[in-house]
């Protein structure tokens, strides 16, 4: 039914999908998610696991998160309710783009989807209230391979819209490593991945 459209980011591998969507006075229709269309667009990626986060109140801060070595996931992201911006950061070491990050706005109204490939740390802080973030995974989640850095890391100088003593987080994400600690025992390898 409907075509996607795909926007290479600077990033490697990361890529914006924007679905066709059909819209009129009742309100729209789309396909979020279709095999065919993914593998038409050059996008084969066996997703198994889908999930889904509340976000009650604007200026939630998670992350940055990722999966460690033969645990590490390629995400499928989007948002169906209210907006965030949603940050990436590649950690595979020898990449051409390794510690550079990104931002992009992910909302129920542009209905982007965000295309996050292993070898990168992703976090979001919702920009409105009440945010269903929900997302496609290609690998289960793994508690002992989970990693993170911390969001508000000085070598990374991620421009988030909110002052880091007014971030809503948990009490996981606020103590994670700078990108210098989590750098020593760095398991991702550009190339390897």
């Amino acid at each position: 039914m409907g075509k996607l459209k795909v926007t290479t980011t600077k990033l490697q591998n990361v890529k914006i999908i924007e679905p066709t969507v059909f819209g009129d006075n009742r309100g729209f229709f789309t396909e979020s998610y279709s095999d065919k269309d993914f593998k038409d667009a050059g996008i084969d990626i066996d997703f198994i696991q889908d999930n889904h986060s509340l976000s009650t109140q604007a200026g939630v801060l998670r992350g940055l998160h990722f999966q460690r070595g033969e645990a590490a996931q390629t995400k499928l992201i989007r948002v169906v309710t209210g907006a965030v911006l949603d940050v990436i950061v590649d950690v595979r070491k020898g990449s051409p783009t390794y510690k550079q990050w990104e931002g992009y706005i992910l909302s129920a109204s542009n209905h982007r989807q965000l295309l996050v490939p292993k070898g990168y740390a992703h976090g979001f802080v919702t920009l409105t209230d009440n945010v269903n973030f929900l997302y496609k995974c290609d690998g289960y989640y793994n508690a002992a391979a989970d990693g993170g850095i911390s969001f508000k890391t000085p070598e990374l100088n991620i421009d988030w819209p909110i002052d880091f003593d007014q971030a809503i987080t948990s009490d996981k994400d606020a103590a994670q490593p700078t990108f210098t600690e989590f750098e020593k025992d760095n398991p991702f390898v550009y190339g390897e991945i």
